[in-house]
């Protein structure tokens, strides 16, 4: 191994057709696919974590977590087989749990996955034309169920588990919706696709019982148990204006009106290739991720609709619209938030809802803010910053700065930090940028477009160009390492420019094919180029000439760079080797085994190399090159890698791919040879700012000064005003009060007087009535005495008669008792001895209906007999009837053959008429189209009238059966129902005397019941009597209790009265205290 070693630092990029591809970890915490890598990536404090995917792996293909948190499935393809790789989360470093790797089944890919809620099963779906479910007991590499879900070739897009039962599972895809139970080690499906089949692209479980599931024709379905429940759509509106507005304009409902962690990914290349042929309109659900109030889903490009459940009904209402904003940065601002929104996923809180697009794109919203925008739409704002959607084709760092430039096929030039990993500058182009260079100053930017090659400036807050070279489709250039020359590739041409004047110095003319690679020597006294011809050539600039050359025809060179020492010349190629060359000749070549080398860079130092390759991975070897093939091999990118750079102090390892991400890596030797270089100079703080934004600025700024004195000028005027205007009012305030005090002084005078008045009159008027309160006392005591005398002696009276009346009804209750008891006794004894001679004349009565009965059977069967010998008079005449039929049809069958013939004349005739009736069977053709639906309509309904009409006879038949039967037991009932009023006529006395006894009986019971009346009456009227005292005893208490409140008021009026007398010698406190006493005694009463 070599001791060259390489760790990954971050990534700026995210590779979205990985199906199910973001989901939390916490709260915190997000996992993404990047490169061949998953990126573990910190929200709050920015750091990054790698779990690097299998050697030799070709790219992700799904993702899947479980609902603990605890583990993480990758789905590859490795060496064109299918692996999965289950990692452990908890655990620091990542580490891998199991592999599965070893398929007893055929299958090329596993396209989705899902994780059971106990965590304990996968849910694998691979690619047509397998199309089979997997049930796996994944901790022992064990298949417990396998299904085939599609037999048409038809692409499955999402598998699900129920988040509350590891048995049921979800299944969508193309006109594909499955509800799947896992029974006795089998799948079955539980459910029955009625209507159309649709195209479902995703599906979110909501309840138990409950999935929503969304289609490419931006219809959404809620099925409950596997049955239709609810559905809505949301359609394009024709717009107006030149921005589109998206609407939900349908909604539908049933008879029955109406989580996972996040929503997968259906294959989004397939989806949009068939939505190009078709031109749909609708807006696509390419997921759907569901949250405690209802659900999220994507509605259309750069649109996310949030639905939540209706409180009374059981179903969904479209809450709120959360859009992606239009990028000021973009060539086309209008076009730029047109991207469709693949994974959908909330935090585990819900706080957060991330989303990430058809370009690359992560995007995130705090829920919180989407409730403030009312009725106006809420917006997106990036995950981290702006990424690249397509190849990275162009990488340059400079030697000032920790800044990266890159550009791609997206046509965006974008400036990156490696020190802060953030986003410095951000531009997007009309044209595709193939190739970029980036000034040693970090100041300035060369970028080769497909129509012009640009040179830039790169300013505080803009790209901005400054100098244009009409050389088109430039792949390649680089500025030299003092900054003062750079080099622009034509096709087979190599253009050298001056950055001082900006003038073509010279071009370099020799390669027959493409040039692919630059490189400059140390010195910038030389500069190296290779192609596609097999030729590497090093060119003197002075003369312009070549010095040294090397050529290959059979080997198309890649990349090339030169050590150092300017001495030796690497480069690499389709060959599969890497190549050593000095003095124009081949000194070494290394296998680079199996793989293409992509590109190539050493160190400054001269004691590190790297290759990249062309299934993404990274080599680092020590330098020079061992004899051994020494070298540590890591997982990079998903695609080949275009470019590779290290930062000047060789430091940090930069890498781009056609993946559309750049990784940045740490790089060191174990050895401690390749000693990190000192700077002695730090990082240049220093931008650029055009004169014009300057004086611009300071125009604002003078322009905002002057605002301000004219706004403090405003103010104190104002003031002034305000200060006029308020004294003016003081005074009128104060004339207005000391009129009023006046007034109110006058008043309080005439008011006194009044008062005066007024007491004098009360005064009399309390003398008048304490008189009459004495006079009304002394009556009441006179008349309440006597009523009391003439109560109590009612009340004696009523007690004597209550105790006499108790005694009597005491003995007549005695009497009556003994009565009753004799008169029962006798009666039971005679009841007795009657049901006894009753018993036995009701056994004779059923021995004669026995007899009776023996008679009527032998009846029966006489007449059974009489009734066979006339069905046999009747079968005899029926026959002979029969060969009457006969002989009549053979006599009918002589009168056809006469009608035959004349049945030909008539065809005959009808044939010279068939030339008329082909004219009008043209428009019956026409006609025949409608007719034959009909007929199709007309035959089914004619089989139900046929089956009903049967169904109809055979009833018929019973009746007919059961009403013989019954005619024939009218007959019986006639003949028992005479024997049963025989006997009624022996009973009839028999009852008369019962029902003269129970007539007796009944009038005794009459006698008992006025006797408990009587008894009753008697006791409700001593009731009465006793309630009556008990109300003439409280009437006295109340009345004596009035008395004594009376007393006690007219003793404290007195005392008050005496206490007044103490100050007869001085009026006023007299008349103080007569009033004081007034009002108390006022209060009182």
């Amino acid at each position: 191994m070599s001791t060259v070693v390489a760790q990954s630092l971050h990534v700026f990029g995210l590779r979205s057709h990985v199906a199910n591809n973001i989901f939390f970890f916490d709260e915190q915490i997000i996992i993404f696919p990047s490169g061949n890598h998953c990126v573990k990536y910190n929200v709050d404090q920015k750091w990054q974590k790698f779990i690097p995917g299998s050697d030799k792996s070709q790219g992700m293909l799904a993702l899947s977590i479980s609902p603990n948190r605890r583990y993480l499935a990758i789905s590859e393809t490795v060496q064109e087989k299918p692996i999965i790789t289950i990692y452990e989360l908890s655990s620091i470093p990542c580490r891998k749990r199991k592999i599965l790797n070893n398929f007893d089944f055929p299958v090329q890919r596993f396209i989705s996955m899902a994780f059971s809620p106990d965590s304990k099963y996968l849910l694998t779906q691979t690619s047509p034309p397998e199309s089979n479910l997997v049930y796996w007991l994944w901790e022992k590499q064990k298949v417990m169920a396998m299904i085939r879900t599609d037999s048409q070739n038809n692409a499955a897009y999402q598998v699900s588990f129920n988040p509350q039962d590891n048995t049921q599972v979800c299944v969508t895809g193309n006109g594909m919706f499955k509800l799947l139970r896992f029974a006795e080690g089998t799948l079955k499906q539980t459910n029955f696709q009625r209507g159309e089949s649709q195209n479902y692209l995703a599906h979110a479980w909501v309840s138990e019982d409950k999935i929503i599931v969304g289609t490419d024709t931006g219809k959404l379905f809620l099925f409950e148990s596997g049955d239709q429940r609810w559905e809505t759509s949301i359609m394009v509106k024709e717009p107006s204006s030149e921005t589109k507005n998206l609407g939900k304009i349908q909604e539908s409902e049933s008879l029955i009106e109406f989580p996972t962690i996040s929503s997968p990914v259906p294959s989004y290349e397939q989806v949009m290739l068939a939505r190009s042929l078709s031109q749909l309109t609708m807006p696509q659900v390419f997921a759907i991720a569901a949250y405690s109030k209802g659900f999220a889903c994507s509605a259309g490009p750069g649109r996310v609709l949030l639905f939540e459940k209706m409180e009374e009904k059981d179903f969904y209402r479209e809450s709120r619209e959360i859009r992606i904003p239009v990028d000021p940065q973009s060539n086309e601002p209008s076009q730029s938030d047109k991207q469709d929104i693949l994974c959908l996923c909330f935090s585990p809180s819900e706080e957060t809802l991330v989303a990430s697009t058809s370009k690359n794109q992560l995007y995130s919203i705090t829920m919180s803010l989407t409730e403030i925008s009312k009725g106006e739409p809420a917006h997106f704002e990036y995950l981290m910053y702006p990424l690249h959607s397509a190849s990275i084709t162009g990488l340059a760092t400079c030697i000032r700065k920790p800044l990266i430039a890159t550009c791609s096929l997206d046509r965006s030039v974008r400036i990156w930090n490696y020190e802060s990993n953030t986003l410095e500058l951000f531009k997007e182009y009309q044209e595709e940028a193939y190739t970029i260079s980036l000034h040693p100053s970090g100041h300035f930017i060369v970028v080769g477009f497909a129509d012009k090659l640009r040179l830039m400036n790169l300013l505080i807050d803009d790209i901005r160009s400054f100098k244009e070279y009409s050389v088109r489709g430039c792949r390649e250039c680089s500025f030299s390492n003092g900054g003062h020359l750079f080099a622009a590739v034509n096709g087979n041409v190599i253009h050298i420019f001056t950055t001082t004047s900006l003038e073509n110095v010279s071009n370099l003319k020799g390669h027959t094919g493409k040039v692919r690679s630059i490189v400059w020597n140390a010195d910038d006294s030389k500069l190296i180029s290779c192609g596609t011809d097999g030729a590497i050539y090093e060119w003197n600039l002075s003369s312009g000439k070549r010095e040294t050359e090397c050529v290959l025809k059979s080997c198309s060179y890649n990349c090339v760079t030169v050590s150092p020492d300017s001495k030796i010349i690497f480069a690499v190629g389709s060959d599969q080797t890497l190549k050593e060359i000095a003095d124009s000749s081949v000194l070494r070549e290394i296998s680079a085994i199996d793989v293409i080398y992509t590109a190539i860079v050493i160190s400054h130092s001269g004691r590190m190399m790297f290759v990249g390759t062309s299934v993404g991975t990274i080599r680092a070897m020590k330098y020079p090159l061992p004899l051994q093939k020494e070298f540590n091999e890591y997982q990079a990118h998903a695609g080949p890698i275009t470019k590779m750079l290290l930062t000047f102090d060789d430091q940090f390892l930069l890498t781009v791919a056609e993946d559309g991400c750049l990784f940045t890596w740490k790089v060191f030797d174990k050895d401690g040879r390749g000693i990190k270089r000192e700077r002695e100079v730090g990082f240049a703080e220093e931008v650029l700012v055009t004169k014009t934004d300057m004086e611009e600025k300071a125009q604002i700024m003078l322009e905002l000064k002057t605002r301000v004195e004219e706004l403090k000028m405003e103010n104190e005027y104002q003031l002034r005003l305000k200060d006029m205007n308020y004294s003016e009012k003081i005074k009128e305030l104060t004339d207005k009060f000391l009129q009023e005090m006046e007034s109110l002084k006058t008043k309080n005078q005439v008011l006194r007087t009044e008062k005066e008045k007024q007491d004098v009159s009360h005064r009399e008027r309390i003398e008048d009535l304490l008189d009459k309160q004495s006079r009304e006392l002394q009556d009441l005591e006179c008349c309440n005495n006597q009523k009391l005398l003439l109560e109590y002696e009612k009340y004696q009276e009523l007690q004597l008669k209550s105790q006499r009346m108790q005694e009597e009804y005491e003995k007549q209750l005695r009497d009556n008792d003994e009565t009753k008891s004799q008169a029962l006794e006798e009666l039971t004894e005679f009841y007795e001895a009657k049901l006894q001679e009753k018993t036995t004349l009701l056994e004779e009565a059923q021995e004669d209906v026995r007899q009776q009965l023996r008679e009527f059977e032998e009846t029966k069967k006489q007449i059974e007999e009489d009734e066979d010998r006339e069905i046999q008079d009747i079968k005899t005449k029926y026959e002979k009837k029969l060969r009457d039929e006969k002989e009549s049809n053979l006599r009918l069958k002589g009168e056809t053959g006469i009608m035959r013939k004349k049945f030909s004349s008539l065809q005959k005739e009808i044939e010279e008429r068939t030339n008329d009736i082909e004219v009008l069977k043209g428009e019956q053709v026409k006609l025949q189209g409608v007719i034959k639906s009909l007929e199709k309509d007309i035959l089914g309904l004619k089989r139900e009238i046929q089956e009903r009409d049967e169904t109809i006879q055979d009833k018929e038949k019973r009746i007919y059966d059961l009403k013989k039967k019954n005619q024939e037991l009218e007959k019986f009932k006639f003949v028992l129902d005479y024997k049963i009023k025989e006997l009624k006529k022996q009973i009839e006395p028999r009852e008369n005397e019962i029902k003269v006894m129970k007539e007796q009986i009944q009038e005794m019971e009459a006698e008992l019941e006025r006797f408990h009346k009587q008894n009753t009456q008697l006791e409700l009227n001593i009731a009465e009597l006793w309630q009556k005292l008990r109300a003439t005893d409280q009437e006295m208490h109340r009345e004596r209790q009035k008395e004594r409140d009376l007393e006690a008021l007219v003793r404290r009026f007195k005392t008050d009265l005496h206490n007044c007398v103490a100050y007869i010698q001085e009026p006023r406190l007299l008349k103080e205290k007569v009033r004081a006493l007034f009002e108390k005694w006022r209060s009182r009463g």
